[in-house]
């Protein structure tokens, strides 16, 4: 008992998130892991997806704006796993959904010209789980019909591709949710948690970072030249690499706003110089 309580302390110094009790319950892991559903059209699926989690060990479902929930056929496909219907977090947009989120991996089917890492779900599971360990993070699955829409995606740090005959490569929204969670319960059976190198900012701090940004560029004038949804996807993917802490995250705030602060002043003084010569 001696030796667990100094490890425990050991690791509280390291931070109030990780948990002793993370090495010793696999549940504790996924526990900490949302399914999250963008704006689902049939709640048939919604039902199913969250039957596939149950089974896997999954609990945490996220909607953002389904079209029908709750729905008859929601707890109908649900067939026993009404308790995750029930507790569903419904919201209103994504930034609602990933709050708190620090590790958002993101569902896709399709090759796009600026995308992130892609893994298979054997390949990912392992990495979701040690960001689990110790924070909430989300899977995060796109409509039916489309799949993730481009800013979506951008909200990722990894993508995931479930390998698929080429000539049909289509699966069901529940199917997909099903083959994830079962990598993930695979995956927690032999995972042996990492002593936590790194605070990861949330998800709301780093979206934060991102909106000012934007408008830092756009008041400095470098999107007079440049496509500024494109560019902001290709900063979203470079800094999506570097796993912002949320210290590194306010350094980075606090570079903006000086060098906004200086480019407001140079305007002021060029106005000030040409109300000069206009005078003279």
């Amino acid at each position: 008992m001696h030796n667990q309580y100094d490890l425990f302390n050991e690791l509280e110094k390291f931070g109030a998130y990780f948990s002793w009790y993370y090495g010793l319950n696999k549940q504790n892991h996924l526990s900490n892991v949302r399914v999250v559903l963008s704006h689902t059209t049939h709640p048939g699926n919604i039902g199913a997806a969250a039957r596939a989690m149950k089974t896997m060990g999954l609990r945490h479902l996220y909607l953002i704006n389904p079209r029908h929930f709750p729905d008859a056929q929601a707890s109908a496909m649900a067939a026993g796993a009404d308790d995750v219907l029930q507790n569903a977090v419904v919201c209103g947009s994504i930034d609602e959904a990933l709050q708190g989120v620090v590790y958002t991996v993101g569902m896709t089917a399709r090759l796009r010209d600026i995308s992130l890492e892609v893994k298979t779900p054997r390949a990912a599971m392992p990495l979701v789980l040690q960001e689990a360990t110790a924070h909430p993070v989300a899977l995060l699955f796109g409509t039916e019909m489309s799949g993730l829409t481009n800013d979506e995606t951008g909200r990722s740090q990894l993508l995931v591709n479930i390998p698929a005959d080429p000539e049909f490569s289509s699966l069901n929204l529940a199917a997909a949710v099903q083959v994830m969670a079962y990598e993930l319960n695979v995956a927690a059976h032999s995972f042996a948690p990492q002593e936590p190198t790194m605070r990861p900012a949330q998800y709301e701090q780093v979206e934060g970072y991102f909106a000012h940004l934007e408008k830092a560029l756009f008041e400095i004038g470098f999107f007079t030249t440049q496509n500024p949804t494109r560019m902001m996807q290709r900063l979203r993917r470079l800094y999506a690499r570097a796993r912002l802490e949320a210290d590194e995250v306010n350094i980075l705030r606090g570079i903006l706003s000086v060098t906004t602060e200086y480019n407001a002043r140079l305007k002021m003084r060029y106005i000030e110089e040409q109300e000069h010569v206009q005078k003279h």
